[in-house]
């Protein structure tokens, strides 16, 4: 994977300031990280996005529990609020018109709920900061295909965070 990935940053509640401050840069890192880990292991994604020499993009939306919650009512039919929900701009029918023409693959929109980061991390005694980058990777690997809808999903899932967190030196989200 190239450099120059991007993730930019739209703060949709100011409450995130009081809880957190993270750059574009420091998610964009991340982003690389995955990457690197996904290919340096040949994990393959949907559709190859790794696999290309191309740029990919992403958009964080640092939310509230309010917004979220409306999100996962319309598209995922669960009237409440989670923690980070992802929307993929890739599909089967698009994929290859996209690698044709854009610079830079963008991925889609991923956007967490400040109030359910918060809940979630004092309930696990993890700070604020381990959760967010957890979340983070968890998304990502949301926009690159992955998922958890079943045991085999979420252990591979579950697998590339927790490696990749621990580069990070943040402990396995999973222990007990």
């Amino acid at each position: 994977m190239v450099k120059n990935n991007s993730i930019d940053i739209v703060v949709e509640d100011d409450n995130w300031a009081k809880i957190l401050v993270v750059s574009e840069a420091q998610c964009a890192s991340l982003l690389d990280l995955v990457c690197k880990y996904l290919t340096d292991n040949k994990i393959e994604t949907r559709y190859d996005l790794v696999g290309l020499d191309k740029p990919v993009s992403a958009v964080l939306a640092l939310s509230n529990a309010d917004e979220i919650r409306k999100l996962n009512a319309e598209f995922r039919g669960k009237d409440q609020p989670t923690n980070v929900l992802s929307f993929a701009n890739i599909d089967a029918d698009d994929f290859e018109e996209i690698i044709e023409n854009e610079e830079t693959i963008a991925l889609g929109d991923i956007v967490m709920a400040w109030e359910v980061l918060q809940a979630e991390a004092k309930e696990k005694n993890i700070s604020i900061a381990d959760h967010f980058w957890h979340l983070l990777v968890h998304g990502i690997l949301h926009l690159l295909g992955f998922d958890h809808q079943n045991d085999e999903e979420a252990e591979i899932m579950e697998g590339i965070e927790i490696a990749v967190l621990e580069q990070l030196n943040i402990d396995n989200p999973y222990k007990e």
